[in-house]
């Protein structure tokens, strides 16, 4: 094999001819494309039926300031569907203002 290539020579076997080398032009025809349609949108009917599901838990608890002493029902609404994560929730936001909590129930709500 000869190794006595001319740079212009190496050129064209890799890239081609210097012909091939301009850049195609593609032009669309816009004349024959179909015009858009606009539509407005829709407004809904009933928007209530389009509200989106958040479960919640309602959470009961026998809390108080007293050790064995006067006590009060506090209720309070979780929006998870964890039992044990609404549980914690409650007690949590019960502990800053009674030292002592008991859980009573923990239900859905509908």
């Amino acid at each position: 094999m000869t190794n006595n290539l001319t740079e212009e020579e190496m050129r064209q076997a890799l890239f081609g001819s210097a012909a091939s080398a301009e850049p195609v032009r593609f032009e669309p025809e816009l004349q024959n494309l179909p015009a858009a349609i606009i539509r407005p949108l829709a407004s809904r009917a009933n928007p209530k039926a389009f509200r989106r599901f958040i479960p919640r838990l309602r959470v009961t608890l026998r809390v108080g300031n007293d050790f064995e002493g006067e006590t009060e029902l506090i209720v309070h609404e979780a929006d998870t569907m964890s039992s044990l994560q609404a549980e914690q929730d409650a007690t949590k936001a019960a502990r800053k203002k009674f030292r002592y909590v008991e859980l009573v129930s923990v239900k859905p709500v509908s």
